[in-house]
């Protein structure tokens, strides 16, 4: 016997979990006031200049990788076409910035984010697991540079 999930029911969940993760926590996985959003508002130009660690790139690039990612998704949901891209881009490109590139930065998420959000909304079903995975991924993958980001200001700001 085959079972299916509810469309509409998968779309409220990504929501919630959306939110959380960006805007505001409801308590699902995150502590009060430690969304994406929530934790860029305490970082500054200056801090989110500095690489963490031996390896690790800086604030500014793990957020905007995490617009990236969010791009790449959004594209390929749209087109159904999964071209190679090239990952590294932007650990190699973003260094240092300046008040207005860190603004920007953070204004390409959300519109990256905005764009995802609508992306779902006119989703009618959700047919098969690389659908299904890639809504799932794309929550594990930025709940994870949010961890980063957050460890990173753990050091940064003790």
């Amino acid at each position: 016997m085959s079972s299916k999930i509810d469309s509409d029911l998968f779309k409220k969940a990504l929501y919630l979990l959306l939110e959380e993760t960006f805007d505001k926590v409801q308590g699902i996985y995150l502590d009060k006031g430690t969304s994406f959003f929530e934790t860029l508002a305490t970082i500054s130009a200056g801090e989110a200049s500095i690489p963490v660690g031996g390896q690790c790139a800086t604030l500014a690039a793990q957020v905007k990788h995490t617009a990236f990612y969010l791009n790449v998704l959004e594209e390929n949901v749209r087109t159904q076409k999964f071209e190679p891209v090239d990952w590294g881009e932007i650990w190699r490109e973003v260094t240092a910035v300046s008040p207005q590139e860190w603004q920007a930065i953070q204004d390409e998420l959300r519109q990256s984010y905005n764009r995802i959000k609508q992306l779902i909304a006119n989703q009618a079903e959700w047919q098969n697991e690389r659908e299904i995975g890639g809504a799932i991924g794309m929550i594990v993958h930025t709940a994870y540079h949010l961890g980063e980001i957050r460890q990173a200001l753990c050091v940064l700001k003790p």
